[in-house]
């Protein structure tokens, strides 16, 4: 099992700019691929971003194409989402999760991933 750790959340005025990461620990690390979820209050939680486990896959919802970028660093066993031009809309729980074994791409509902994290509040301000 693979616990999942999220930061980098925080209040920006719109059009500024958060880098999230997630970072992944464990007995055994295997994140085929990373993707990233919002949840704001009274929503579902929707599907915002995805990548490959080498990097150079991604998907994006298309309310973030253009804005947000999302890498990782295998070596760290950490996952970044770089979120730029950043509106109120954005405003959110973010969350990283993982899926541990070999899959279809894109991964895109949540019940296809195995791990979570816990959620980084993001607030952008108007």
């Amino acid at each position: 099992q693979v616990k999942l750790v999220e930061s980098g959340g925080g209040l920006v005025q719109a059009g500024g700019s958060l880098r999230l990461s997630c970072v992944a620990s464990g007995r055994s690390i295997n994140l085929y691929v990373v993707g990233w979820f919002r949840q704001a209050p009274g929503k579902d939680r929707t599907f915002v971003a995805a990548i490959s486990w080498s990097g150079a896959s991604t998907y994006y919802a298309d309310s973030v194409k253009g804005r947000f970028a999302a890498s990782r660093d295998n070596g760290e066993n950490t996952a970044y989402l770089q979120m730029n031009d950043l509106k109120p809309e954005d405003t959110a729980v973010y969350f990283c999760a993982a899926v541990d074994h070999g899959s279809r791409w894109p991964i895109v509902g949540s019940n296809d991933y195995d791990s979570w994290g816990q959620g980084t509040q993001v607030t952008v301000s108007s």
